[in-house]
């Protein structure tokens, strides 16, 4: 078996199975409803790890596979999977379905990911714990509204092969700041608020919507989410289930501990969101 190795960096998220247990062992309870479908923030966890696993753990846990959809990629590249035949968590190595994968690419296209990036892998650590016996797909979809039709491809052949599959969108929101080149509302608590309760909401309600050609024009027109085609392939895979709205579990920002302690924003910080997909209403 080829296994892709852990590329981030110590400090992403935690390297021992006794640190990843300690850090998720809160989200082990029963929930009422459990989802097919989330979208979670891919920052470090100490930033935005809190709310990813308001996420992840409310994923359906008898899932047979799990589809991880990251970003980064702009319109016009095709499809990235993974390739090898299991990927490395410090909970053990989760196995490729490749039966699925290779219905996929040859139905969507796509090529070799052989690039480090964080969208897919801080994800996996989570997926491996509250989902210890699904295989994993992993994918990251381009910003175009092609990948809205390619979630729906997905979810119609995971139910085709007869698979529970669920899906984790992987985006953080809003990046704002002079590390971002972008500060249309200057510095301080007047645009973090503006970040908070303007273009994150805005993003967010789009996506609640359902309407791809909203969020696609929110992310990449006015900058509220670094990774839309992860989301579009989400809205697709939800509307081909015939789920539900999505509902916004946790948001915050990577400048909250620091308002929390009364002091100035950061110069620079990025906007988190948990979002869930339940059954039919």
């Amino acid at each position: 078996m080829i296994v892709r190795k852990r590329q981030l960096p110590p400090g992403w998220y935690p390297q021992t199975p006794e640190e990843i247990k300690q850090f998720l062992e809160d989200y082990e309870a029963a929930r009422e409803r459990s989802a097919p479908v989330v979208m979670a923030p891919h920052a470090g966890w100490f930033y935005s790890g809190v709310i990813a696993a308001r996420a992840i753990s409310a994923l359906d846990r008898d899932a047979d596979t799990v589809v991880v959809i990251g970003g980064h990629l702009p319109a016009g590249l095709p499809p990235f999977f993974a390739e090898e035949d299991g990927v490395a968590t410090p909970l053990g190595t989760m196995e490729i379905d490749r039966e699925f994968r290779e219905i996929l690419v040859k139905e969507l296209g796509g090529a070799g990911d052989a690039y480090q990036d964080n969208t897919v892998e801080i994800q996996l650590p989570m997926a491996a714990y509250f989902l210890p016996r699904a295989r994993l797909i992993w994918l990251r979809l381009p910003a175009e509204g092609a990948s809205f039709e390619r979630g729906k491809r997905i979810a119609q052949i995971g139910m085709a092969l007869g698979r529970k599959t669920v899906l984790i969108a992987s985006t953080d929101l809003t990046h704002y700041g002079r590390n971002y080149g972008f500060m249309p509302h200057g510095a301080g608590k007047q645009a973090l608020e503006w970040v908070k309760k303007v273009n994150d909401s805005r993003f967010i309600e789009a996506v609640e919507a359902g309407d791809p050609g909203m969020v696609l024009e929110r992310a990449e027109g006015e900058r509220a989410a670094c990774s839309a085609g992860a989301v579009l392939g989400a809205l697709g895979f939800a509307e081909a289930r015939g789920l539900a709205r999505g509902t916004l579990l946790a948001y915050g920002t990577s400048a909250d501990p620091a308002s929390r302690e009364g002091s100035s924003p950061p110069d620079s910080f990025v906007g988190y969101a948990a979002m869930a997909w339940y059954g039919r209403l």
